[in-house]
């Protein structure tokens, strides 16, 4: 029996659907599948309606949806609300993933000291790239990955220059993102 999956706040989704598959393995007609895992082990699975442009496994192309398991050793409790903490908690993943794409994939050196000078580099970029999508920028480009940033914002041919005590970006007008650049300058100037 499926349920309406829900979104952080706790309010019901109309796109995803939730539901526990825990019985089901159990006493499944080829024996105990769960056989070997802990007795208090639960499954959950999750539906949801596919967005337009995602790259389709064979199996959503023919079912139309996807779907992502979730074990868990929680006891008691609402699948419902599991199924949300879980999503919750899986946000690491996005930042595990910012961080290889911002200098922690590779060690630059064999020495120690280096590659504390490094990772400490690294953590100032991150922190850096996610006060730029929080402060100054809104839209898709709030939540985009590091390498979007990097080509659309940090790659553009800007000059900042002064005149009459005055900053002045100067971008190039056939830059597609031009606006989306000076409007975040202008935020960060902004700022008090």
């Amino acid at each position: 029996m499926c349920s309406p999956a829900l979104d952080p706040a706790g309010d019901p989704r109309e796109d995803a659907q939730v539901a526990e598959l825990t019985g089901l393995l159990r006493d499944s007609a080829g024996g105990d599948r769960l056989d070997g895992w802990p007795t208090d082990m639960r499954i959950l699975v999750r539906r949801e309606n596919i967005e337009h442009g995602t790259q389709l496994s064979l199996f959503e192309q023919l079912n139309g949806y996807r779907y992502q398991v979730t074990a868990t050793a929680t006891r008691g409790g609402q699948v419902q609300r599991l199924e949300a903490r879980h999503r919750v908690h899986a946000r690491v993943e996005g930042f595990i993933r910012n961080g290889k794409a911002t200098g922690l994939a590779r060690w630059p050196s064999a020495s120690f000291a280096i590659n504390t000078a490094w990772v400490t580099a690294a953590a100032i970029a991150i922190d850096l790239l996610c006060w730029t999508r929080l402060l100054p920028l809104d839209g898709p480009l709030a939540k985009a990955e590091p390498h979007t940033l990097r080509y659309r914002l940090l790659h553009a041919a800007a000059r900042l220059v002064s005149h009459s005590r005055k900053l002045i970006l100067r971008i190039p007008e056939t830059w597609p993102w031009a606006q989306e650049f000076a409007d975040a300058f202008n935020r960060v100037l902004a700022i008090p």
